[in-house]
C-alpha cells in the first residue's frame, strides 16, 4: 500500500539532498580556491624574492635548506643554470626549465615548488619548495566545517519538509477523524466548510456516495417495514379461521391435528413479522433521541410480562419478577420490544416446569434490568454470537434468530450495555445496564 506522505518526502528530500551535495561542492571550491591561490601567491612572492637576493657570478645568498617555520612546514631552496645543474642549494631539488609553479615529491613528502628567474643571468633559476602541510590543514578545517554545516542544513531542512508534509496532510487526518467519530447509521453529508480546495471534490464525491448508500438503506427499511406490516393483518385473520376451524373439528382427531400444525405455523410467521418490525424500529437510523423520556422501568415491565403469562403456564413454567422503580430515558415502544424478547429467548430455551425470573432497580450509577432463566445455558465461546442476527444455537427450537439482535440494536440506541453471564445453578442472566437519565441523549 503506497503513502502520500511517503511519496511527497521522497520527491522532496531527494532533490533537497542533492542540491545541499551540489550547493556543498560549490562552496568548497569557493572557499578552498582562493585559499590556494593565496599560498601560491605567497610561495611565487618567496620565490622571487631568493631570485633578487642571488648575485650574478658570486655565491648565492641561499642555505642548502631553510628550517620548517612557524606554520610547521619544511621549505628548500636551489639555483640551477640552464643544464639544470646545481649551482647553490638543495641539491635533491629537481631542476625546472621556466619559471611557475607545480607539485613534486621531496624526501617522500609532496611539496610545491615555485620557480622564479634570476634577473640578469640568462638560464639561471631559483626553486623554492615548502611542505603542503598548511594547506592540508586548511583544506581539512574547510571540509570539517562544510560538512557540519551540511549536516545541520540537511536535517533542518528535512525537519521543515516533514512538518510542511505533515501540515499539509493534517486536512487529510481531521478528514479521517470526523469519519471515525461518525457512527455507523450516521449518513449525513460532510461539510466542505474549510477544507482544502483540493478535497473538496473529494468530500463531495464522498456525499454523493453516502446519499445513494442513504436511499438505498431507506428503500430497504421501508419494504421491510411496508412487508411486515401488511402480513400482520392477514396473518391474524388466518389464524382466527384456523381457531375456529379446530373447534368445528375437535372431533376429528388427524383434521386438528392439521390444524394445530398451520397453527404453529401461523404463530411463528406473526412472530418473525413482529420481530422484523421491531427490528425497523430500532434501525439507528430511523431513531430519533428526541423520543427518549423519562420512564420507570418497573412498571414496564410489569406491564409487559403479562402478555407471557398463559404461555409460561402452559408449560408449566414459574414465571415471576421482583421489581424496584428505575427511572431511565427510554422509548417506550422500543423498550417494550426489548423487554418482550428477552422473555420470549427466556421462555423459549428454559425447559417444562423450569424458572425465568425477571427483576430491575438501580444499580451503581444508573438502573439495570435482569432475566435469568434455568435454561441449558450459553457456552463462553459462542456468547457474542447469540447477539448476531439469524443465529441460532439450538435449531430444536422454533425460532428466526433476531430476537437478540433487536435486544443488542435497542440497548445501543438508549446508550445500554448488554451483558450474558451464567445464573447460578445453570441457565443464563441477561442484564442491561442503563445510564442515568439524561446520560443516554449525550452519548
Amino acid at each position: 500500500m503506497s503513502s502520500i506522505r511517503v511519496r511527497l518526502l521522497k520527491w522532496l528530500v531527494g532533490p533537497i539532498v542533492a542540491v545541499n551535495l551540489g550547493a556543498a561542492a560549490l562552496t568548497y571550491l569557493l572557499a578552498w580556491t582562493p585559499a590556494q591561490l593565496a599560498f601560491d601567491e605567497g610561495l611565487r612572492a618567496n620565490a622571487a624574492t631568493l631570485a633578487a637576493r642571488v648575485r650574478v657570478g658570486g655565491t648565492p645568498a641561499l642555505a642548502s635548506a631553510l628550517s620548517d617555520d612557524s606554520a610547521g612546514e619544511a621549505s628548500w631552496a636551489a639555483v640551477h643554470e640552464r643544464g639544470g645543474r646545481v649551482l647553490a642549494g638543495a641539491a635533491s631539488l629537481p631542476p625546472a626549465l621556466r619559471p611557475g609553479l607545480y607539485d613534486a615529491r621531496l624526501h617522500g613528502e609532496p611539496v610545491r615548488v615555485a620557480v622564479a628567474a634570476v634577473g640578469g643571468a640568462d638560464g639561471l633559476h631559483v626553486s623554492l619548495a615548502r611542505t603542503t602541510r598548511a594547506r592540508q590543514q586548511v583544506r581539512a578545517a574547510i571540509v570539517r566545517s562544510l560538512v557540519l554545516l551540511e549536516v545541520l542544513f540537511s536535517l533542518a531542512l528535512v525537519g521543515l519538509v516533514w512538518f510542511s508534509v505533515g501540515n499539509g496532510l493534517a486536512p487529510l487526518a481531521r478528514l479521517r477523524a470526523r469519519l471515525d467519530a461518525r457512527g455507523s447509521a450516521d449518513l449525513a453529508p460532510l461539510d466542505d466548510a474549510g477544507m482544502p480546495r483540493e478535497l473538496v471534490p473529494v468530500v463531495g464525491a464522498f456525499n454523493a456516495l453516502l446519499g445513494r448508500i442513504e436511499l438505498g438503506a431507506r428503500a430497504q427499511d421501508e419494504f421491510r417495514a411496508n412487508v411486515a406490516h401488511q402480513l400482520r393483518t392477514p396473518l391474524a385473520g388466518l389464524r382466527l379461521q384456523l381457531a375456529g376451524l379446530a373447534a368445528r373439528h375437535a372431533g376429528d382427531p388427524e383434521t386438528r391435528r392439521s390444524v394445530d400444525l398451520m397453527l404453529q405455523a401461523n404463530e411463528r410467521m406473526i412472530r418473525q413479522t413482529s420481530q422484523l418490525l421491531s427490528l425497523e424500529r430500532a434501525e439507528p437510523n430511523r431513531f430519533a433521541r428526541a423520543r427518549l423520556a423519562p420512564l420507570d422501568l418497573s412498571e414496564l415491565v410489569a406491564g409487559s410480562v403479562q402478555a407471557f403469562v398463559e404461555q409460561a403456564a402452559a408449560r408449566d413454567i414459574d414465571l415471576g419478577f421482583e421489581l424496584e422503580p428505575a427511572i431511565v430515558d427510554g422509548d417506550r415502544f422500543l423498550l417494550r420490544d426489548l423487554v418482550d424478547n428477552l422473555v420470549d429467548n427466556a421462555l423459549r430455551y428454559t425447559p417444562r416446569g423450569g424458572r425465568v425470573t425477571l427483576s430491575c432497580g438501580k444499580a451503581g450509577q444508573g438502573s439495570v434490568l435482569r432475566v435469568e432463566d434455568n435454561g441449558p445455558g450459553i457456552p463462553a465461546c459462542r456468547r457474542a454470537q447469540v447477539f448476531e442476527r439469524f443465529v441460532r444455537l439450538d435449531e430444536r427450537t422454533a425460532g428466526s434468530g433476531l430476537g437478540l439482535a433487536i435486544v443488542r440494536g435497542i440497548a445501543d440506541l438508549h446508550g445500554a450495555e448488554v451483558a450474558l453471564a451464567d445464573a447460578e445453578g445453570g441457565g443464563a442472566v441477561f442484564a442491561v445496564a442503563f445510564p442515568l437519565p439524561g446520560r443516554a441523549a449525550r452519548q
